[in-house]
């Protein structure tokens, strides 16, 4: 969706039409609300995702999501990576997974050792919380951890859950799936409504969420196939109440006894 289509949504969610005599919010603050929104729901939902890699450096375990390479921004419409699923490297014709581990796990079991192995990765954790940033310092930046200590340069293959750059005008590319633009208007209207600190705007702006939700989910069902559908992420999960010791209603049971 197009710069101006988002501001046009958003101005009639706020019941402010772009020819009105008095500007109730500055253009740039519509902007600034949209990209806003954008990157919130990029990673809220995780609807966003692309492969990126990344080349281990000898005897280095830590990397910074900074370092991973996700393509040309201007091109992909990503600005960068949020955290990351998944991670093989390449070996041979072919890559070999490495398996993820809580950061404690790691600590205890991969770094708690005074004669440390080398190789090609086995397991990974991620250590630093957030996104790559805006700069590219490393200090500034999500990270993990490898483990062997790599005895060589070794191309790590990421699955990654990343944020849109922002839109400056309509040829901006937008990485956002189209299934997911319907839901970023009423997020950027919840900001904008929360921004002029009264109850009755408060009230308007939990209603916009609410919205805003209702899109999000509405999303992720178009995204997920028929088919196991339940397997992908953010789908519920139809034996949690099973799970959780509860009854489904007598209705929605199905399968009952036959008179």
């Amino acid at each position: 969706m197009a710069l101006t289509e988002y501001q046009a949504r958003l101005q009639n969610l706020l019941q402010y039409p772009a020819s009105a005599a008095t500007q109730l919010y500055a253009t740039a603050d519509l902007t600034r609300w949209i990209n806003q929104a954008r990157l919130q729901m990029a990673g809220e939902t995780e609807c966003l995702r692309r492969m990126g890699t990344i080349s281990t450096a000898l005897n280095t375990r830590e990397y910074a999501f900074s370092g991973i390479s996700t393509g040309v921004a201007a091109t992909t419409g990503i600005a960068g990576v949020m955290n990351a699923r998944m991670m093989t490297y390449n070996i041979a014709s072919g890559q070999q997974f490495v398996y993820p581990r809580p950061w404690e796990w790691f600590m205890f079991y991969n770094l708690n050792n005074p004669v440390p192995s080398s190789g090609g990765p086995v397991e990974w954790s991620q250590f630093k919380q957030g996104s790559a940033g805006a700069s590219t310092q490393s200090d500034s930046s999500g990270s993990f951890y490898v483990d062997p200590i790599p005895d060589q340069a070794y191309v790590l293959n990421l699955d990654c859950v990343c944020y849109p750059i922002e839109l400056t005008d309509n040829n901006t590319v937008e990485a956002i799936p189209f299934e997911w633009t319907d839901a970023v208007p009423f997020l950027a209207a919840y900001y904008a409504l929360l921004s002029s600190q009264t109850s009755a705007r408060t009230q308007d702006a939990e209603r916009m969420f609410n919205f805003y939700t209702l899109f999000v989910e509405r999303a992720r069902k178009a995204a997920n196939p028929s088919v196991n559908r339940w397997m992908y992420q953010q789908s519920p999960d139809p034996t949690m109440l099973t799970k959780l010791g509860m009854q489904q209603p007598a209705a929605q049971q199905g399968g009952g006894q036959m008179r």
